[in-house]
């Protein structure tokens, strides 16, 4: 609904002044845009959010008005990070944004700690009044939940899409190729900053093999059928089903496969997917080493794909890192949980925490040579490219 409107953003020439101060790319996935649409196409909503009768929030501010009977309008720095209208330097709404948006600030939440306490829950819901003290949003509740707490750590979560996050510390870096700067929390009165990559095509690619080609009949025989070759026989699956993500932004990139011939099986086009999900990852990787100046020595790893043995040793063979998958993989629920226990005391500080994260396996490189693997992958990235024509 509102990616005409971006592209007419993009062309007041705004693009640099917005990055800057939010660390974001004018896109409609951010909330700006789309909290300008229902102002302009509701009827009356823009009179009255001028009158201060309209209130706007994310996913957690409505969760947190509705559990607390509408006694609390907020939200936390990470999720107001990624409105674009929130300046991640200056920690409030920016004024200059609000005006070229058009957005009344009364609309806008009160923007507290990622780690506090907002209010209680409404008795009637559970009996109870419950403290409610943990707000994040998911990416970066997840390098929460990960312990990835010191600038330079990285974790990538392997759900339908993957979501690569680092931590950058007390400093905004502002990407060079196109990777989103962000607000990873604020605790304890202290901000850490974070770069993030993401990658539209993650586990999807498996979902595609089971359900679309009938490749297997469940997602871990991927694994077993990928590990029936020795390698991808010359075969590159590039996953471009709806464009491909950073580092590279081609809106009008389609999926590919190339290198097929009559000995093709398979195991080979298996292994060439479980391939493409630890070479895109591994794009975003050697982004972030670019923009940072971080020299990486470690990945950790949550999210359903990262129970693939096979995957987890590709990512570490084409990136050259340990590979570090926890115990508990559902890390954003536990970043969460951690946010939330620190606010109320039930962990006395961050060295308590770290002591509860646990890895359960890490994949260190193997030392095969995967220079051409890099090199032919890369090829096949830039024949996916521009292929569809307006």
């Amino acid at each position: 609904r509102t990616a005409g409107y971006c592209e007419e953003l993009k062309s007041r020439n705004v693009m640099d002044m917005i990055q800057q101060k939010t660390g974001l790319l004018i896109d409609a996935y951010f909330s700006g845009s789309k909290i300008r649409w229902i102002l302009d196409h509701v009827d009356g909503a823009q009179e009255r959010a001028e009158k201060g009768e309209l209130a706007f929030g994310t996913v957690d501010t409505w969760l947190l008005w509705k559990l607390t009977e509408g006694a609390v309008h907020a939200t936390d720095v990470s999720n107001a990070s990624r409105t674009m209208l929130y300046n991640i330097h200056q920690l409030d709404w920016d004024d200059e944004l609000l005006e070229l948006f058009n957005i009344p600030k009364s609309m806008l939440p009160e923007v507290k700690q990622s780690s506090e306490l907002y209010g209680h829950t409404a008795k009637e819901h559970f009996g109870a009044e419950i403290p409610i003290a943990g707000i994040a949003g998911d990416q970066q509740s997840a390098l929460f939940g990960q312990m990835c707490i010191e600038p330079g750590m990285v974790k990538n979560t392997y759900g339908t899409g993957c979501f690569m996050v680092m931590n950058t510390g007390s400093e905004v870096i502002k990407s060079n190729h196109k990777l989103l700067s962000t607000i990873a929390w604020q605790v304890n009165g202290k901000v850490q900053y974070a770069l993030e990559g993401s990658i539209f095509i993650g586990g999807a690619i498996v979902q595609w093999l089971r359900d679309n080609v009938h490749f297997v009949e469940t997602s871990p025989e991927v694994e077993a059928l990928a590990k029936t070759v020795e390698d991808n026989g010359g075969v590159y699956f590039v996953p471009g089903f709806v464009g491909l993500g950073a580092p590279h932004w081609d809106q009008y990139s389609t999926g590919l496969m190339i290198g097929l011939t009559r000995g093709t099986q398979k195991g080979h086009i298996a292994r060439a997917a479980l391939e493409a999900l630890a070479l895109q990852s591994m794009d975003v990787i050697n982004t972030m080493a670019l923009d940072s100046g971080i020299d990486l020595k470690e990945l950790r790893v949550d999210g359903g794909a990262s129970a693939n043995n096979l995957l987890m040793q590709i990512q570490s063979d084409v990136t050259g890192l340990d590979i570090v998958r926890p115990e508990i993989v559902e890390t954003t629920a536990q970043g969460a949980a951690f946010l939330a226990g620190l606010a109320v005391g039930y962990w006395k500080d961050m060295d308590e925490i770290k002591a509860i994260w646990k890895a359960d396996k890490k994949f260190s490189p193997s030392g095969k040579d995967v220079e051409k693997l890099k090199h032919n992958w890369a090829r096949a990235v830039e024949r996916a490219k521009a292929w569809v024509e307006e």
